[in-house]
């Protein structure tokens, strides 16, 4: 594991590490500065949906990942007595997506893509922060020849936690492909239109002579809600919340967080991709 390195979020310094070429972020000192501190890390790792979250990654990353040691943890999240550390987690999945460090700076660190997940749980103001800063020493590190695609990273994860949802609770098994495919596409509509107030095929229409699909043109604040939106919505679909419910749900959620996010006169915004028409 490579030496330690830090970025300077909102006053609190926050180690990261390197392990197979892949940056992790210390948990531990993401959560210094809220109330409750490292308890707020056992909060989150006992939560179901971190739970089923943490083995959507392990099973895109990890090619040794233990999917019945995995079903043994899931089978337990949710009930009162469930608790889970970061070494339960390592021992019965072989997850390699978080890492209990020992000495100067240790504690819990976790990939990049969880620990921006954990920050979204946090706050999604502190994670764009965070998101902020990392993102500003992977151009540093670029200048030396690295890379970091930070829109690349965004969309992965919570993609995959999103359409694994869809599939698991709103497409019956006799499904063609081709409708299958129309509900992942009006699902996907959800939250354009809880986000941006259009469909995919309505910004088109719009936007005739534009490079790309909506998405690709949306601002990195924007990005980082529809991560939030993407978790959130996988949620309400396990619940059974109809389409036109969590549509509204949604739609209040994205508001606040971009109010948050645009409003505050300190956060540094994030310059990638044109804002929308």
């Amino acid at each position: 594991m490579a030496g330690d390195k830090s970025l300077t979020v909102q006053g609190v310094e926050i180690h990261l590490t390197t392990r197979n070429d892949e940056d992790y972020i210390s948990l531990t000192d993401m959560v210094s500065k809220f109330e409750g501190g490292s308890s707020l890390i056992e909060s989150w790792l006992r939560n179901k949906d971190t739970v089923e979250f943490l083995g959507v990654w392990e099973r895109l990353n990890n090619p040794s990942f233990n999917s019945p040691g995995f079903e043994g943890i899931r089978s337990r999240a949710g009930l009162n007595r469930f608790t889970l550390s970061v070494s339960l987690w390592v021992n019965e999945t072989h997850g390699i997506g978080l890492i209990a460090k020992a000495g100067r700076y240790g504690g819990t660190f976790a990939h990049r893509d969880i620990a921006f997940e954990f920050g979204s749980w946090l706050s999604p103001e502190f994670k764009l922060y965070l998101i902020t800063e990392f993102q500003r020493f992977k151009q540093a590190e670029a200048e030396r020849g690295l890379d970091w695609d930070v829109r690349r990273t965004l969309a992965k994860v919570q993609y995959r936690v999103h359409t694994d949802a869809v599939k698991a609770h709103l497409i019956p098994p006799q499904l063609s492909a081709r409708d299958a495919g129309f509900v992942y596409a009006s699902e996907a509509d959800v939250l354009n239109k809880a986000l941006f107030g259009m469909t995919s095929a309505d910004w088109k229409r719009a936007n005739p002579d534009a490079r790309g699909n909506l998405r690709d043109n949306a601002t990195m604040e924007q990005l980082v809600v529809l991560s939030s939106l993407e978790s959130q919505n996988a949620l309400l679909i396990q619940q059974g919340v109809s389409q036109d419910r969590r549509l509204t749900t949604l739609n209040g959620l994205a508001r606040a967080q971009m109010q948050s996010l645009l409003t505050n006169p300190s956060l540094p915004p994030l310059k990638s991709g044109p804002l929308l028409n």
